[in-house]
């Protein structure tokens, strides 16, 4: 068996993480209608109004995270998307309806589970350039 070629894991995991943001950007930029209910469920002192004016901005930066993480993937970058990516699926359980009283088995906590791969897929980059241990290497 030959042995993998770190250079093809980091290009896959670059495109993996790129795809992830530009797709939620792009959602995003869209106004779609359940990221505003995840926002407003998230944060109830949020307004619908302002969540939907939110949602432009936070898809320009998924969309800009989408571009630098493919050609620049800095390890702040990185890390950044992965708190990013576990900030957003946490909103699935938190914000749905009932979800305290529903228990572990109450399907919001599985959508948070099934969406840790967009976790996954920055730490392994990051992982892959190795931990930053100087200031100069989270831009690196």
């Amino acid at each position: 068996m030959a042995t993998p070629n770190p250079k093809y894991a980091d290009w896959t995991l670059r495109i993996a993480a790129s795809g992830m943001f530009l797709g939620h950007g792009i959602l995003a930029l869209g106004q779609k209608a359940s990221f505003v209910s995840l926002i407003t469920g998230t944060f109830p002192m949020i307004s619908t109004e302002t969540a939907t004016r939110m949602l432009p901005i936070l898809g320009a930066i998924d969309v800009t995270a989408a571009i630098l993480v493919l050609f620049w993937p800095a390890r702040f970058l990185l890390f950044g998307g992965a708190l990013w990516a576990f900030a957003t699926a946490l909103s699935r359980p938190l914000a749905a309806p009932g979800f305290f009283e529903g228990g572990f088995l109450a399907a919001p906590l599985w959508d948070f589970i099934e969406r840790f791969a967009n976790v996954g897929v920055p730490l392994a980059l990051l992982w892959l350039r190795g931990w930053p241990e100087t200031v100069k290497e989270w831009f690196s």
